[in-house]
């Protein structure tokens, strides 16, 4: 099968198109003809060598993929030859055939396309927990939640949960084009950054009084300054660092206001951590999918692909993701 192979450590361009064998598929696993495959900030930390979990040489990178099953193993008994499914995995998704542990492998909806379904890999899902689950930020309805990085596909992913639930949210993007989308996706308030301090903004629309919760992809800055237009017993959850800063958190302002921080590494839940959670925490992740997917079939949860690659434009598509052009996902289709 042909694949995007990653042979050692540095910048998207260093991958090449290869031929090579068909992964080995293991007990408890499927094979998948890949139709789409999801480019991400964080697969490229992995081909940079940069993530907290490193591939062993040689290997295709991708995390996310849509397709249809082709194979399973003898002890995999959820899908059958033939269904359409998306899927995360360990690594392997930029090639015309991948494998997946079965309980990281999910229904695709019917109402969307190949590369409609690949956000609901681990965007939304990420969105999803936390904004959701009890142990993260809980958002109740009537709440005030601010979004950074709006027009991102984890970004523009928490807009529409949070519009699910009921809050009231307010979206931060990168210029008029960006804001607009954000908007289209359900903001209620929308802050160009580039135009001025969101703080300001952001007290201005909440009557002084500052935001319950604070979804947070960028770090930073950004993470800094999010502390001070929060709420009383308000809640942060920093879930990337796209700045590139990691911020240090000033405990000083998290005493005086009551805050929260809640950390967020969907990882965990997906087997990309040193402790393998993956299977313990399948019942948990399945129910987080039928969720999203009613939110799918009500068309409140409306997965937008800003364009397609084709397999051997994949170090360009991580081009066009790192120089900010991208608003929603971008994917490789084969």
């Amino acid at each position: 099968m042909r694949a995007m192979i990653c042979r050692q450590w540095g910048p998207p361009e260093s991958l090449r198109l290869e031929d090579v064998a068909r992964q080995p598929l293991r007990p408890g696993q499927v094979r998948i003809a890949v139709r789409a495959a999801g480019v991400s900030f964080g697969t490229s930390l992995v081909i940079a060598g940069k993530y907290q979990r490193k591939p062993p040489f040689p290997f295709a990178p991708g995390t996310e993929v849509s397709g249809t099953v082709i194979e399973t193993a003898p002890d995999a008994t959820t899908f059958k030859v033939g269904d359409a499914v998306y899927a995360v995995l360990d690594w392997g998704g930029f090639a015309e055939e991948a494998v997946a542990y079965e309980v990281t492998v999910f229904a695709k909806p019917p109402s969307l396309d190949w590369a409609q379904a690949v956000p609901l890999s681990t965007s939304y899902p990420t969105a999803g927990a936390a904004l959701l689950w009890p142990q993260f930020m809980d958002l109740k309805a009537g709440e005030w939640l601010l979004v950074h990085a709006a027009a991102g596909g984890v970004g523009m992913a928490a807009v529409e949960i949070g519009k699910i639930v009921g809050a009231r949210v307010i979206a931060t993007a990168g210029g008029p084009d960006k804001c607009a989308f954000a908007r289209a996706h359900g903001a209620d308030h929308v802050i160009d950054y580039r135009a001025g301090d969101f703080r300001e903004a952001v007290q201005q629309i909440t009557s002084g009084r500052g935001v319950d919760a604070v979804f947070d992809p960028v770090g930073g800055d950004v993470f800094t300054q999010s502390l001070r237009c929060m709420a009383p017993e308000a809640r942060i959850c920093p879930i990337g660092f796209a700045s590139g800063t990691i911020p240090s958190i000033p405990a000083n302002i998290l005493l005086v206001k009551n805050l929260t921080v809640v950390g967020l590494n969907l990882g965990y839940y997906l087997g990309w951590s040193p402790h393998d959670a993956r299977f313990e925490q399948a019942a948990r992740m399945a129910d987080l999918h039928r969720r999203l997917h009613a939110g799918v079939e009500a068309g409140a949860l409306r997965p937008h692909v800003d364009r397609t690659f084709a397999l051997e434009d994949v170090p360009m598509a991580f081009r066009a993701l790192l120089d900010r052009q991208v608003m929603g996902r971008i994917v490789v289709a084969m």
